[in-house]
Protein backbone atom coordinates (compact mmCIF):
# COMPACT_ATOMS: atom_id res chain seq x y z
CA UNK A 1 0.00 0.00 0.00
CA UNK A 2 1.28 3.82 -0.67
CA UNK A 3 2.24 5.45 2.31
CA UNK A 4 -0.45 8.46 3.16
CA UNK A 5 -0.25 11.72 1.15
CA UNK A 6 -0.24 14.76 3.59
CA UNK A 7 -2.70 16.94 1.55
CA UNK A 8 -4.32 20.29 3.03
CA UNK A 9 -7.98 20.24 4.24
CA UNK A 10 -9.53 21.57 1.62
CA UNK A 11 -7.70 18.67 -0.63
CA UNK A 12 -8.89 15.77 1.78
CA UNK A 13 -9.85 12.56 -0.82
CA UNK A 14 -10.49 9.32 -0.38
CA UNK A 15 -10.07 6.80 -2.34
CA UNK A 16 -11.03 4.01 0.15
CA UNK A 17 -13.65 2.76 2.43
CA UNK A 18 -12.41 3.63 5.40
CA UNK A 19 -12.96 6.38 7.46
CA UNK A 20 -10.35 9.87 6.69
CA UNK A 21 -7.53 9.99 8.29
CA UNK A 22 -6.93 13.55 10.37
CA UNK A 23 -3.69 13.96 8.71
CA UNK A 24 -4.69 13.28 5.32
CA UNK A 25 -5.60 10.90 2.28
CA UNK A 26 -5.52 7.09 2.76
CA UNK A 27 -3.54 5.39 -0.43
CA UNK A 28 -5.75 3.67 -2.66
CA UNK A 29 -6.07 0.01 -2.44
CA UNK A 30 -7.68 -3.01 -3.05
CA UNK A 31 -8.00 -6.55 -2.59
CA UNK A 32 -9.12 -9.38 -4.48
CA UNK A 33 -12.03 -11.96 -3.40
CA UNK A 34 -11.83 -15.27 -4.44
CA UNK A 35 -14.76 -17.29 -5.01
CA UNK A 36 -15.35 -20.56 -2.78
CA UNK A 37 -17.61 -23.37 -3.54
CA UNK A 38 -19.60 -25.46 -0.89
CA UNK A 39 -19.95 -29.24 -2.68
CA UNK A 40 -23.04 -29.19 -0.01
CA UNK A 41 -24.83 -26.26 -1.81
CA UNK A 42 -24.82 -28.24 -5.44
CA UNK A 43 -27.51 -31.38 -6.32
CA UNK A 44 -25.98 -34.22 -7.09
CA UNK A 45 -26.31 -35.54 -10.70
CA UNK A 46 -28.57 -38.27 -11.74
CA UNK A 47 -26.15 -40.99 -11.54
CA UNK A 48 -24.83 -40.09 -8.29
CA UNK A 49 -28.15 -40.06 -7.37
CA UNK A 50 -28.76 -43.41 -8.46
CA UNK A 51 -25.36 -44.76 -6.65
CA UNK A 52 -26.75 -43.32 -3.26
CA UNK A 53 -30.58 -44.90 -3.82
CA UNK A 54 -29.37 -47.90 -4.42
CA UNK A 55 -26.04 -47.99 -1.60
CA UNK A 56 -29.02 -46.97 1.15
CA UNK A 57 -32.04 -49.24 -0.01
CA UNK A 58 -29.67 -52.45 -1.51
CA UNK A 59 -29.52 -54.18 2.23
CA UNK A 60 -33.48 -53.21 3.11
CA UNK A 61 -35.05 -53.03 -0.18
CA UNK A 62 -32.66 -54.83 -2.95
CA UNK A 63 -35.42 -55.17 -5.82
CA UNK A 64 -36.58 -51.43 -5.30
CA UNK A 65 -33.02 -50.45 -5.25
CA UNK A 66 -32.42 -52.12 -8.60
CA UNK A 67 -35.46 -50.67 -10.33
CA UNK A 68 -35.01 -47.62 -9.29
CA UNK A 69 -31.69 -48.00 -10.28
CA UNK A 70 -32.70 -48.96 -14.07
CA UNK A 71 -35.37 -46.62 -14.67
CA UNK A 72 -32.43 -43.71 -13.51
CA UNK A 73 -29.84 -45.43 -16.07
CA UNK A 74 -32.67 -46.08 -18.62
CA UNK A 75 -32.43 -44.41 -22.16
CA UNK A 76 -35.33 -42.55 -21.73
CA UNK A 77 -34.25 -41.34 -18.69
CA UNK A 78 -30.69 -40.16 -20.22
CA UNK A 79 -32.78 -38.40 -22.62
CA UNK A 80 -35.21 -36.86 -20.24
CA UNK A 81 -31.82 -35.36 -18.43
CA UNK A 82 -30.32 -34.01 -21.65
CA UNK A 83 -33.41 -32.39 -22.91
CA UNK A 84 -33.60 -30.90 -19.42
CA UNK A 85 -29.81 -29.85 -20.12
CA UNK A 86 -30.71 -28.56 -23.24
CA UNK A 87 -33.76 -26.24 -22.07
CA UNK A 88 -31.69 -24.73 -19.63
CA UNK A 89 -28.87 -23.91 -21.47
CA UNK A 90 -30.96 -22.41 -24.10
CA UNK A 91 -32.59 -20.17 -21.65
CA UNK A 92 -30.02 -19.33 -20.13
CA UNK A 93 -28.44 -18.27 -23.47
CA UNK A 94 -31.44 -16.55 -24.90
CA UNK A 95 -31.47 -14.47 -21.17
CA UNK A 96 -27.66 -13.66 -22.24
CA UNK A 97 -28.20 -12.62 -25.50
CA UNK A 98 -31.42 -10.25 -24.56
CA UNK A 99 -28.82 -8.52 -22.16
CA UNK A 100 -26.40 -8.08 -25.17
CA UNK A 101 -29.13 -6.41 -27.24
CA UNK A 102 -30.06 -4.34 -24.09
CA UNK A 103 -26.44 -3.14 -23.66
CA UNK A 104 -26.05 -2.52 -27.49
CA UNK A 105 -29.29 -0.63 -27.62
CA UNK A 106 -28.08 1.61 -24.18
CA UNK A 107 -24.62 1.86 -26.57
CA UNK A 108 -26.10 2.99 -29.39
CA UNK A 109 -28.35 5.69 -27.29
CA UNK A 110 -25.14 6.88 -25.93
CA UNK A 111 -23.63 7.65 -29.22
CA UNK A 112 -26.37 10.21 -29.28
CA UNK A 113 -25.18 12.54 -26.81
CA UNK A 114 -24.14 15.83 -27.65
CA UNK A 115 -23.23 18.89 -25.77
CA UNK A 116 -26.27 21.22 -25.01
CA UNK A 117 -26.08 24.59 -26.98
CA UNK A 118 -28.55 26.91 -26.26
CA UNK A 119 -31.50 27.12 -29.22
CA UNK A 120 -32.30 30.60 -30.39
CA UNK A 121 -32.84 32.23 -33.79
CA UNK A 122 -29.65 32.91 -34.50
CA UNK A 123 -28.88 28.62 -35.24
CA UNK A 124 -32.73 28.10 -36.36
CA UNK A 125 -33.28 26.29 -32.58
CA UNK A 126 -30.45 24.61 -32.64
CA UNK A 127 -31.68 22.96 -36.01
CA UNK A 128 -34.75 22.40 -34.25
CA UNK A 129 -36.50 22.33 -37.83
CA UNK A 130 -35.23 18.74 -38.47
CA UNK A 131 -37.65 17.20 -35.86
CA UNK A 132 -39.94 17.87 -38.75
CA UNK A 133 -37.95 15.40 -41.20
CA UNK A 134 -37.95 13.32 -38.32
CA UNK A 135 -41.48 12.90 -38.26
CA UNK A 136 -42.08 12.24 -41.39
CA UNK A 137 -39.41 9.60 -41.72
CA UNK A 138 -41.30 7.70 -38.56
CA UNK A 139 -44.70 8.44 -40.18
CA UNK A 140 -45.76 10.13 -36.99
CA UNK A 141 -47.21 13.57 -38.31
CA UNK A 142 -51.16 11.78 -38.13
CA UNK A 143 -50.35 9.73 -34.71
CA UNK A 144 -49.23 12.95 -32.74
CA UNK A 145 -51.88 14.92 -34.68
CA UNK A 146 -54.65 12.56 -33.22
CA UNK A 147 -52.94 12.26 -29.91
CA UNK A 148 -54.54 13.69 -27.05
CA UNK A 149 -51.77 15.43 -25.11
CA UNK A 150 -51.23 16.62 -21.89
CA UNK A 151 -47.75 19.22 -22.29
CA UNK A 152 -45.59 20.42 -19.10
CA UNK A 153 -43.09 22.94 -18.88
CA UNK A 154 -40.98 24.47 -16.00
CA UNK A 155 -38.17 24.67 -13.82
CA UNK A 156 -39.10 22.78 -10.97
CA UNK A 157 -41.98 20.15 -10.47
CA UNK A 158 -42.85 19.71 -13.97
CA UNK A 159 -42.39 15.87 -13.50
CA UNK A 160 -44.06 15.72 -10.20
CA UNK A 161 -46.85 17.57 -11.83
CA UNK A 162 -47.16 15.24 -14.74
CA UNK A 163 -46.69 12.32 -12.91
CA UNK A 164 -49.87 13.50 -10.80
CA UNK A 165 -52.10 14.44 -13.87
CA UNK A 166 -51.23 10.62 -14.88
CA UNK A 167 -52.48 9.50 -11.71
CA UNK A 168 -55.42 10.92 -11.62
CA UNK A 169 -56.76 10.24 -15.37
CA UNK A 170 -55.48 6.48 -14.52
CA UNK A 171 -57.45 6.43 -11.70
CA UNK A 172 -60.00 7.77 -13.79
CA UNK A 173 -60.11 4.36 -15.73
CA UNK A 174 -58.27 5.79 -18.88
CA UNK A 175 -54.90 4.42 -20.65
CA UNK A 176 -52.48 6.60 -20.26
CA UNK A 177 -49.04 6.85 -20.76
CA UNK A 178 -46.54 9.00 -19.18
CA UNK A 179 -42.75 10.66 -20.95
CA UNK A 180 -40.66 12.44 -18.25
CA UNK A 181 -37.06 13.17 -17.82
CA UNK A 182 -34.53 12.01 -17.09
CA UNK A 183 -34.34 8.60 -16.15
CA UNK A 184 -32.40 7.64 -12.78
CA UNK A 185 -31.63 3.79 -12.96
CA UNK A 186 -32.92 2.23 -16.32
CA UNK A 187 -33.63 4.59 -19.72
CA UNK A 188 -36.93 2.71 -19.31
CA UNK A 189 -37.99 4.91 -16.50
CA UNK A 190 -38.84 7.36 -18.96
CA UNK A 191 -41.67 5.68 -20.65
CA UNK A 192 -44.64 4.66 -18.25
CA UNK A 193 -47.51 2.95 -19.99
CA UNK A 194 -50.47 2.73 -17.87
CA UNK A 195 -48.13 3.61 -14.38
CA UNK A 196 -45.61 0.85 -15.09
CA UNK A 197 -42.01 1.61 -17.49
CA UNK A 198 -42.26 0.16 -20.45
CA UNK A 199 -41.44 -3.85 -20.66
CA UNK A 200 -37.64 -4.63 -21.90
CA UNK A 201 -39.33 -6.45 -24.54
CA UNK A 202 -41.82 -3.74 -26.01
CA UNK A 203 -38.98 -0.92 -25.64
CA UNK A 204 -36.18 -3.12 -27.75
CA UNK A 205 -38.89 -3.63 -30.60
CA UNK A 206 -39.81 -0.09 -30.68
CA UNK A 207 -36.35 1.29 -30.36
CA UNK A 208 -35.11 -1.02 -33.22
CA UNK A 209 -38.09 0.26 -35.71
CA UNK A 210 -37.31 4.04 -34.67
CA UNK A 211 -33.78 3.27 -34.77
CA UNK A 212 -33.18 1.17 -38.39
CA UNK A 213 -35.31 3.47 -40.01
CA UNK A 214 -33.72 6.70 -39.05
CA UNK A 215 -30.20 4.95 -40.28
CA UNK A 216 -31.97 4.45 -43.35
CA UNK A 217 -33.17 7.64 -44.13
CA UNK A 218 -30.48 10.48 -42.55
CA UNK A 219 -27.37 11.20 -43.59
CA UNK A 220 -25.17 14.45 -43.37
CA UNK A 221 -27.83 16.81 -44.47
CA UNK A 222 -30.28 15.23 -41.69
CA UNK A 223 -28.24 13.57 -39.32
CA UNK A 224 -29.63 11.07 -36.50
CA UNK A 225 -31.32 13.02 -33.97
CA UNK A 226 -29.48 13.85 -30.85
CA UNK A 227 -29.98 12.13 -27.70
CA UNK A 228 -33.29 13.52 -26.22
CA UNK A 229 -34.74 13.94 -29.38
CA UNK A 230 -34.32 10.48 -30.70
CA UNK A 231 -36.20 9.35 -27.24
CA UNK A 232 -38.66 11.75 -27.44
CA UNK A 233 -39.46 9.91 -30.92
CA UNK A 234 -39.64 7.00 -29.30
CA UNK A 235 -41.89 8.23 -26.73
CA UNK A 236 -44.45 9.60 -29.58
CA UNK A 237 -43.74 6.10 -31.49
CA UNK A 238 -44.89 4.43 -28.12
CA UNK A 239 -47.59 6.30 -27.09
CA UNK A 240 -48.98 5.94 -31.02
CA UNK A 241 -48.47 2.15 -31.35
CA UNK A 242 -49.89 1.38 -27.59
CA UNK A 243 -53.12 3.12 -28.55
CA UNK A 244 -52.91 5.45 -25.23
CA UNK A 245 -56.00 7.43 -24.65
CA UNK A 246 -54.08 10.58 -22.84
CA UNK A 247 -49.89 11.16 -23.64
CA UNK A 248 -48.77 13.32 -20.14
CA UNK A 249 -45.59 15.00 -21.51
CA UNK A 250 -42.91 16.49 -20.01
CA UNK A 251 -40.83 19.00 -21.55
CA UNK A 252 -37.01 18.01 -21.67
CA UNK A 253 -35.37 21.94 -21.52
CA UNK A 254 -36.73 25.07 -21.82
CA UNK A 255 -40.33 24.97 -24.28
CA UNK A 256 -40.39 26.30 -27.35
CA UNK A 257 -37.35 24.67 -28.80
CA UNK A 258 -37.91 21.27 -26.96
CA UNK A 259 -38.51 18.03 -28.97
CA UNK A 260 -41.75 17.62 -27.51
CA UNK A 261 -43.61 21.02 -28.95
CA UNK A 262 -43.84 19.26 -32.21
CA UNK A 263 -46.94 18.30 -30.71
CA UNK A 264 -49.36 21.19 -32.91
CA UNK A 265 -52.54 20.91 -30.58
CA UNK A 266 -52.04 19.50 -27.28
CA UNK A 267 -55.55 18.98 -25.10
CA UNK A 268 -54.35 21.75 -22.53
CA UNK A 269 -50.87 23.02 -21.00
CA UNK A 270 -49.34 23.96 -18.08
CA UNK A 271 -46.49 25.62 -16.56
CA UNK A 272 -44.81 24.13 -13.10
CA UNK A 273 -42.68 26.34 -10.76
CA UNK A 274 -40.42 28.76 -12.81
CA UNK A 275 -36.69 29.67 -11.18
CA UNK A 276 -33.28 30.17 -12.04
CA UNK A 277 -32.23 27.04 -13.80
CA UNK A 278 -29.69 26.10 -17.23
CA UNK A 279 -28.81 29.71 -17.58
CA UNK A 280 -26.21 29.23 -20.25
CA UNK A 281 -29.51 27.80 -22.42
CA UNK A 282 -32.96 29.80 -21.39
CA UNK A 283 -31.72 32.92 -20.55
CA UNK A 284 -30.14 35.45 -17.59
CA UNK A 285 -33.78 36.38 -16.42
CA UNK A 286 -36.69 34.80 -15.15
CA UNK A 287 -38.52 36.96 -18.07
CA UNK A 288 -36.49 35.30 -20.48
CA UNK A 289 -36.39 31.89 -19.09
CA UNK A 290 -40.38 32.36 -18.78
CA UNK A 291 -40.45 33.22 -22.44
CA UNK A 292 -38.52 30.12 -23.04
CA UNK A 293 -41.07 27.92 -21.14
CA UNK A 294 -44.41 29.78 -22.69
CA UNK A 295 -43.03 28.40 -25.87
CA UNK A 296 -45.35 25.03 -25.55
CA UNK A 297 -48.84 27.83 -25.55
CA UNK A 298 -50.71 27.04 -28.60
CA UNK A 299 -53.62 29.10 -30.18
CA UNK A 300 -56.85 27.71 -29.19
CA UNK A 301 -55.33 25.36 -26.32
CA UNK A 302 -56.09 26.23 -22.85
CA UNK A 303 -53.36 26.68 -20.29
CA UNK A 304 -52.38 26.62 -16.71
CA UNK A 305 -49.47 27.68 -14.53
CA UNK A 306 -48.76 27.56 -10.54
CA UNK A 307 -48.18 30.35 -8.59
CA UNK A 308 -44.94 32.53 -10.28
CA UNK A 309 -42.40 35.42 -9.50
CA UNK A 310 -44.15 39.08 -10.89
CA UNK A 311 -41.52 39.07 -13.28
CA UNK A 312 -42.48 35.28 -14.90
CA UNK A 313 -45.96 35.71 -14.53
CA UNK A 314 -46.00 38.81 -16.87
CA UNK A 315 -43.85 37.32 -19.30
CA UNK A 316 -46.17 33.95 -19.38
CA UNK A 317 -49.23 36.56 -19.33
CA UNK A 318 -47.32 38.09 -22.37
CA UNK A 319 -47.16 35.23 -24.37
CA UNK A 320 -50.75 34.03 -23.78
CA UNK A 321 -51.86 37.10 -24.86
CA UNK A 322 -50.46 36.97 -28.32
CA UNK A 323 -51.43 34.07 -28.96
CA UNK A 324 -55.63 35.24 -27.92
CA UNK A 325 -55.91 32.54 -25.03
CA UNK A 326 -56.51 32.53 -21.14
CA UNK A 327 -53.76 31.67 -19.07
CA UNK A 328 -55.10 30.49 -15.68
CA UNK A 329 -53.46 29.83 -12.16
CA UNK A 330 -53.79 27.21 -10.28
CA UNK A 331 -53.98 27.01 -6.65
CA UNK A 332 -51.93 24.99 -4.83
CA UNK A 333 -54.25 22.30 -3.02
CA UNK A 334 -54.70 21.96 0.85
CA UNK A 335 -55.25 19.04 2.65
CA UNK A 336 -58.79 19.39 3.55
CA UNK A 337 -58.93 18.73 -0.17
CA UNK A 338 -57.72 14.79 0.21
CA UNK A 339 -60.19 13.69 2.74
CA UNK A 340 -57.38 12.74 5.48
CA UNK A 341 -54.94 11.10 2.76
CA UNK A 342 -51.71 12.23 1.94
CA UNK A 343 -50.09 13.25 -1.51
CA UNK A 344 -48.17 9.74 -2.80
CA UNK A 345 -45.12 12.23 -3.48
CA UNK A 346 -44.15 14.11 -0.34
CA UNK A 347 -42.87 17.01 0.46
CA UNK A 348 -45.14 20.44 1.33
CA UNK A 349 -43.87 22.01 -1.81
CA UNK A 350 -45.87 18.98 -3.41
CA UNK A 351 -49.08 20.56 -2.81
CA UNK A 352 -48.27 23.43 -6.02
CA UNK A 353 -47.70 20.72 -8.22
CA UNK A 354 -50.49 18.41 -7.14
CA UNK A 355 -52.90 21.56 -7.56
CA UNK A 356 -52.15 22.33 -11.18
CA UNK A 357 -51.86 18.37 -11.32
CA UNK A 358 -55.89 18.77 -10.66
CA UNK A 359 -56.46 21.74 -13.19
CA UNK A 360 -54.89 19.98 -15.87
CA UNK A 361 -56.35 16.78 -15.64
CA UNK A 362 -59.91 18.31 -15.29
CA UNK A 363 -59.62 20.36 -18.22
CA UNK A 364 -58.88 17.35 -20.44
CA UNK A 365 -61.18 15.83 -18.42
CA UNK A 366 -63.81 18.79 -19.41
CA UNK A 367 -62.57 18.40 -23.09
CA UNK A 368 -63.13 14.87 -23.82
CA UNK A 369 -66.62 15.08 -22.64
CA UNK A 370 -65.87 13.67 -19.09
CA UNK A 371 -67.27 17.07 -17.35
CA UNK A 372 -69.02 14.74 -15.02
CA UNK A 373 -66.17 13.48 -13.29
CA UNK A 374 -63.99 16.54 -12.61
CA UNK A 375 -64.47 18.16 -9.03
CA UNK A 376 -67.72 21.06 -8.60
CA UNK A 377 -65.20 23.97 -7.41
CA UNK A 378 -61.73 24.52 -5.63
CA UNK A 379 -63.44 24.75 -2.19
CA UNK A 380 -64.93 21.43 -1.88
CA UNK A 381 -62.79 18.24 -1.12
CA UNK A 382 -61.87 15.89 -4.59
CA UNK A 383 -63.67 13.46 -5.97
CA UNK A 384 -62.01 10.04 -4.80
CA UNK A 385 -61.10 9.10 -7.65
CA UNK A 386 -58.61 12.51 -8.02
CA UNK A 387 -57.36 11.54 -4.18
CA UNK A 388 -56.63 8.04 -5.02
CA UNK A 389 -54.61 8.99 -8.37
CA UNK A 390 -53.17 11.82 -6.14
CA UNK A 391 -52.12 9.61 -3.32
CA UNK A 392 -50.87 6.56 -5.05
CA UNK A 393 -48.47 8.82 -7.34
CA UNK A 394 -45.39 7.61 -7.10
CA UNK A 395 -41.67 8.92 -9.02
CA UNK A 396 -38.47 8.42 -7.67
CA UNK A 397 -35.81 10.42 -6.51
CA UNK A 398 -37.93 13.31 -5.16
CA UNK A 399 -38.55 13.71 -1.35
CA UNK A 400 -38.14 9.95 -1.53
CA UNK A 401 -36.96 7.87 1.60
CA UNK A 402 -34.62 4.34 1.25
CA UNK A 403 -33.23 2.78 4.74
CA UNK A 404 -30.23 0.57 3.65
CA UNK A 405 -30.98 -2.86 3.47
CA UNK A 406 -27.52 -3.63 4.03
CA UNK A 407 -27.77 -2.13 7.17
CA UNK A 408 -31.13 -2.07 8.37
CA UNK A 409 -31.64 -5.62 8.25
CA UNK A 410 -30.49 -9.14 9.89
CA UNK A 411 -26.96 -8.97 12.07
CA UNK A 412 -27.02 -5.43 11.17
CA UNK A 413 -30.69 -4.41 12.52
CA UNK A 414 -29.73 -2.92 15.10
CA UNK A 415 -27.76 0.12 13.00
CA UNK A 416 -29.45 2.65 11.20
CA UNK A 417 -28.71 4.28 7.70
CA UNK A 418 -31.12 6.08 5.63
CA UNK A 419 -31.34 7.55 2.80
CA UNK A 420 -33.50 11.36 2.03
CA UNK A 421 -33.06 11.65 -1.49
CA UNK A 422 -34.00 14.75 -3.96
CA UNK A 423 -32.49 15.67 -6.95
CA UNK A 424 -32.82 18.93 -6.20
CA UNK A 425 -30.80 21.58 -8.60
CA UNK A 426 -31.77 24.60 -8.59
CA UNK A 427 -31.59 27.83 -5.53
CA UNK A 428 -35.00 27.60 -5.03
CA UNK A 429 -35.43 23.53 -4.88
CA UNK A 430 -32.47 23.68 -2.59
CA UNK A 431 -34.60 25.59 0.28
CA UNK A 432 -37.71 23.37 -0.22
CA UNK A 433 -35.09 20.79 0.34
CA UNK A 434 -33.94 21.26 3.25
CA UNK A 435 -37.15 22.05 4.49
CA UNK A 436 -38.23 18.63 3.56
CA UNK A 437 -35.13 17.22 5.05
CA UNK A 438 -35.81 18.76 8.25
CA UNK A 439 -39.60 18.19 8.85
CA UNK A 440 -39.29 14.49 7.99
CA UNK A 441 -35.96 14.14 10.19
CA UNK A 442 -36.85 16.20 13.17
CA UNK A 443 -40.45 14.09 13.43
CA UNK A 444 -39.88 10.92 14.96
CA UNK A 445 -43.25 9.61 14.12
CA UNK A 446 -42.22 9.62 10.07
CA UNK A 447 -38.49 8.77 10.95
CA UNK A 448 -37.60 4.95 9.65
CA UNK A 449 -35.94 2.74 11.63
CA UNK A 450 -36.49 4.63 14.56
CA UNK A 451 -38.02 2.56 16.96
CA UNK A 452 -35.24 0.25 16.95
CA UNK A 453 -33.35 3.11 18.90
CA UNK A 454 -34.30 4.65 22.48
CA UNK A 455 -35.25 8.11 22.51
CA UNK A 456 -31.82 9.09 23.68
CA UNK A 457 -30.26 7.65 20.83
CA UNK A 458 -28.00 9.88 18.74
CA UNK A 459 -28.73 11.31 14.84
CA UNK A 460 -26.16 12.18 12.74
CA UNK A 461 -27.40 14.29 9.63
CA UNK A 462 -24.78 14.23 6.69
CA UNK A 463 -24.96 15.94 3.00
CA UNK A 464 -23.56 13.60 0.23
CA UNK A 465 -23.75 15.99 -2.55
CA UNK A 466 -22.86 16.35 -6.08
CA UNK A 467 -24.05 18.67 -9.34
CA UNK A 468 -23.34 19.60 -12.50
CA UNK A 469 -20.01 21.24 -13.68
CA UNK A 470 -22.46 23.92 -15.55
CA UNK A 471 -24.63 24.74 -11.95
CA UNK A 472 -23.13 27.40 -10.16
CA UNK A 473 -22.33 26.13 -6.54
CA UNK A 474 -22.76 29.79 -5.06
CA UNK A 475 -26.29 29.66 -6.42
CA UNK A 476 -26.90 26.07 -4.54
CA UNK A 477 -24.95 25.40 -1.24
CA UNK A 478 -25.88 28.81 0.05
CA UNK A 479 -29.38 28.44 -0.32
CA UNK A 480 -28.95 24.70 0.98
CA UNK A 481 -26.91 25.86 3.62
CA UNK A 482 -29.38 28.43 5.15
CA UNK A 483 -32.43 27.13 4.74
CA UNK A 484 -31.37 23.60 6.97
CA UNK A 485 -29.99 26.14 9.50
CA UNK A 486 -32.72 28.15 9.89
CA UNK A 487 -35.25 24.94 10.20
CA UNK A 488 -32.83 23.03 13.46
CA UNK A 489 -30.19 21.11 10.94
CA UNK A 490 -26.70 21.60 10.99
CA UNK A 491 -24.69 18.48 9.01
CA UNK A 492 -22.17 16.55 10.92
CA UNK A 493 -20.20 16.06 7.87
CA UNK A 494 -20.86 16.64 4.10
CA UNK A 495 -19.51 14.24 1.44
CA UNK A 496 -18.55 15.03 -2.18
CA UNK A 497 -18.94 12.45 -4.84
CA UNK A 498 -18.58 12.33 -8.45
CA UNK A 499 -21.84 10.68 -10.30
CA UNK A 500 -21.23 7.35 -10.88
CA UNK A 501 -23.30 7.57 -13.88
CA UNK A 502 -20.63 9.45 -15.59
CA UNK A 503 -18.61 6.28 -16.14
CA UNK A 504 -21.78 3.77 -17.26
CA UNK A 505 -23.99 4.02 -20.55
CA UNK A 506 -27.44 5.41 -19.55
CA UNK A 507 -27.92 3.21 -16.23
CA UNK A 508 -26.02 -0.33 -17.52
CA UNK A 509 -23.90 -1.85 -15.13
CA UNK A 510 -20.48 -1.17 -16.33
CA UNK A 511 -18.47 -0.60 -13.10
CA UNK A 512 -16.46 3.09 -12.22
CA UNK A 513 -13.15 3.10 -13.38
CA UNK A 514 -11.04 0.49 -10.77
CA UNK A 515 -8.01 3.16 -10.23
CA UNK A 516 -8.57 6.72 -8.44
CA UNK A 517 -6.01 8.19 -10.38
CA UNK A 518 -7.92 7.83 -13.38
CA UNK A 519 -10.93 10.28 -12.29
CA UNK A 520 -10.94 13.69 -12.21
CA UNK A 521 -11.56 15.33 -8.69
CA UNK A 522 -11.24 19.36 -9.28
CA UNK A 523 -15.06 19.85 -9.34
CA UNK A 524 -15.61 17.84 -6.11
CA UNK A 525 -12.71 19.53 -4.50
CA UNK A 526 -14.19 23.04 -5.19
CA UNK A 527 -17.36 22.30 -3.96
CA UNK A 528 -15.59 21.24 -0.89
CA UNK A 529 -13.72 24.74 -0.92
CA UNK A 530 -17.21 26.41 -1.41
CA UNK A 531 -19.06 24.25 1.51
CA UNK A 532 -15.86 24.69 4.16
CA UNK A 533 -16.11 28.28 3.12
CA UNK A 534 -19.64 29.07 3.99
CA UNK A 535 -19.13 27.20 7.81
CA UNK A 536 -16.21 29.65 8.62
CA UNK A 537 -17.96 32.75 7.22
CA UNK A 538 -21.02 31.83 9.63
CA UNK A 539 -18.88 30.94 12.64
CA UNK A 540 -19.70 27.33 12.44
CA UNK A 541 -16.08 25.88 11.87
CA UNK A 542 -12.69 27.19 12.50
CA UNK A 543 -10.33 28.01 9.66
CA UNK A 544 -8.00 24.95 10.18
CA UNK A 545 -11.17 22.51 10.83
CA UNK A 546 -10.39 19.13 9.06
CA UNK A 547 -13.28 17.06 9.62
CA UNK A 548 -16.66 18.90 8.51
CA UNK A 549 -16.15 17.80 4.63
CA UNK A 550 -14.50 15.00 2.34
CA UNK A 551 -14.03 14.36 -1.10
CA UNK A 552 -14.27 10.31 -2.07
CA UNK A 553 -13.17 9.11 -5.31
CA UNK A 554 -16.40 7.44 -6.06
CA UNK A 555 -19.73 6.67 -4.85
CA UNK A 556 -19.35 3.27 -3.93
CA UNK A 557 -16.46 4.48 -1.50
CA UNK A 558 -18.78 6.94 -0.05
CA UNK A 559 -21.45 4.61 0.31
CA UNK A 560 -19.24 1.95 2.11
CA UNK A 561 -17.90 4.06 4.62
CA UNK A 562 -21.33 5.32 5.48
CA UNK A 563 -22.43 1.66 5.92
CA UNK A 564 -18.80 0.78 8.38
CA UNK A 565 -19.69 4.41 10.80
CA UNK A 566 -23.46 2.67 10.97
CA UNK A 567 -22.29 -0.75 11.62
CA UNK A 568 -19.51 0.35 13.67
CA UNK A 569 -22.33 3.13 16.13
CA UNK A 570 -25.50 1.17 16.32
CA UNK A 571 -26.43 3.47 19.04
CA UNK A 572 -26.56 6.57 16.20
CA UNK A 573 -28.97 6.93 13.90
CA UNK A 574 -27.67 7.88 10.39
CA UNK A 575 -29.70 10.45 8.14
CA UNK A 576 -27.84 11.25 4.75
CA UNK A 577 -29.06 13.60 2.28
CA UNK A 578 -28.49 12.88 -1.15
CA UNK A 579 -29.12 15.90 -3.14
CA UNK A 580 -27.69 18.48 -6.08
CA UNK A 581 -28.36 15.80 -9.17
CA UNK A 582 -31.08 13.43 -10.14
CA UNK A 583 -28.24 11.79 -11.61
CA UNK A 584 -26.91 11.24 -8.24
CA UNK A 585 -29.72 10.23 -6.70
CA UNK A 586 -30.29 7.36 -9.36
CA UNK A 587 -26.56 6.03 -8.74
CA UNK A 588 -27.32 6.04 -5.05
CA UNK A 589 -30.45 4.20 -5.50
CA UNK A 590 -28.87 1.74 -7.84
CA UNK A 591 -26.27 1.15 -5.13
CA UNK A 592 -28.03 0.60 -2.58
CA UNK A 593 -31.00 -1.35 -4.56
CA UNK A 594 -28.69 -4.21 -5.26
Amino acid sequence: MAPPVSQPASNRVCTDGNPMPRSGARGAHRSAAGTTTNPCLHPPTTTAAARTCSTRMRSSHPHLAAHLRRLLLSPSARLARRAMASTATATAQAGGAAAAEYEEVLGRLSSLITQKVRAHSGNRGNQWDLMAHYLKILELEEPIARMKVIHVAGTKGKGSTCTFTESILRSCGFHTGLFTSPHLMDVRERFRLDGVDISEEKFLKYFWWCWNKLKEKTDDDIPMPAYFRFLALLAFKIFSAEQVDVAVLEVGLGGKFDATNVVEAPVVCGVSSLGYDHMEILGNTLGEIAGEKAGIFKKGVPAYTAPQPDEAMIALKQRASELGISLQVADPLEPYHLKGHHLGLHGEHQYINAGLAVALASMWLEKQGHKDRIPLNRTDPLPDHFIRGLSNASLQGRAQIVPDSQVNSGADKDSSLVFYLDGAHSPESMEICAKWFSHVTNDDRRLPSSSDHSPNSKSQKILLFNCMSVRDPMRLLPHLLDASTQNGVHFDVALFVPNQSQYNKLGSNTSAPAEPEEIDLSWQLSLQTVWEKLLQDKGIISANSSDASQVFASLPLAIEWLRKNARENRSTSFQVLVTGSLHLAGDVLRLIKK
